[in-house]
């Protein structure tokens, strides 16, 4: 007899995504480049001067992140402020966007030569610009395609899963939501038993 959960069986027809597959062997050539790299700059610059270098990676990344850090806390600060007046409209947006300050601050921490210019190609303003949009378009289009309904829909909606594998959709209901019957008594109707 065996304890714990039991093993995810995947049906014979689904594939790991392609992402999932690949990104490890991503990470790994990315390791063994930064790493030959690093061999063969020391060599030609030197031991020390390389060191200097990272040492000036780290530096900036931090100064970067923590410009981020400190724009993203005003940020808020502001629109907290604008709410509490009144000043804020509803569809007003504010688009600054600090996370990809921050990853750029987060790559020149990184110690690597490669990670450390593509730092440095995101504190480029209008580079840093357009790839925000492209990603806020991305995943919007991502979002609109998985989730057909609204957020709202997500929270009311449950799925049951069975061991056979037949899903069974309904709508969850609180205790303190369930409407009373005559004479306060609850519904009459027996809860769904598996």
């Amino acid at each position: 007899m065996t304890t714990g959960t039991p093993p995810r069986n995947r049906p014979a027809g689904t594939r790991r995504s392609r992402v999932r597959t690949l990104l490890p062997l991503g990470v790994a050539a990315w390791v063994v480049l930064e790493i030959w790299l690093l061999t063969v700059v020391a060599g030609a610059v030197g031991g020390f001067t390389l060191f200097l270098l990272l040492v000036a990676g780290v530096v900036l990344g931090a100064v970067v992140i923590k410009a981020a850090g400190r724009r993203a806390f005003q940020n808020l600060s502001e629109t907290l402020q604008r709410q509490q007046t009144g000043t804020l409209e509803a569809g007003e947006q504010r688009r600054q966007g600090n996370g990809l300050l921050m990853l750029a601050g987060l790559l020149l921490i990184i110690p690597g030569l490669i990670s450390d210019a593509l730092g440095l190609l995101l504190l480029v303003p209008p580079l840093r610009a357009a790839l925000s949009r492209y990603t806020e378009r991305t995943i919007e289009r991502r979002v609109s395609a998985a989730t057909p309904g609204t957020l709202g829909d997500a929270f009311q909606q449950a799925r049951m899963h069975r061991p056979d594998g037949t899903v069974i959709q309904g709508e969850v209901i609180r205790e303190d939501e369930r409407p009373q019957g005559h004479g306060g008594e609850a519904d009459p109707r027996p809860p769904i038993m598996p």
